[in-house]
């Protein structure tokens, strides 16, 4: 152990401290430019965030635009009802004053004989 503590002096505690001083700067190195990837890393999660900002919002707009379309059809669909409501009457109508007619005509030629 003499030789030990004769060999172990300042000069060589000052070049240990050198060398964990360079291995802690290393280290310290490797961080700072891990640290610039994730500031690059959020500046582009930030970017995406934006962007799906923009996607929601247009799909928003969207389905603004189809929930309109969806009620015009609904009120296109209850006019074609009352259009088709109207021409059945109206053909029925027509159908109506056909017999009457045929039936008229008929009891003419009948009277006549």
């Amino acid at each position: 152990m003499a030789a030990m503590a004769r060999e172990w002096t300042d000069n060589r505690l000052d070049v240990l401290s050198e060398r964990v001083a360079l291995g802690f700067k290393s280290v310290d190195e490797r961080f700072a430019r891990v640290d610039q990837r994730f500031d690059e890393v959020e500046r582009r999660f930030e970017q995406i965030d934006r962007r799906f900002e923009q996607v929601d919002q247009r799909f928003g707009e969207m389905n603004e635009k189809f929930d309109k379309v969806d009620t015009d059809i609904r009120e296109l669909r209850g006019e074609i009802w009352s259009m088709r409501r109207s021409m059945t009457q109206g053909v029925m109508g027509i159908c109506g004053v056909m017999v009457t007619g045929f039936g008229a005509v008929f009891a003419a030629i009948v009277t006549q004989l």
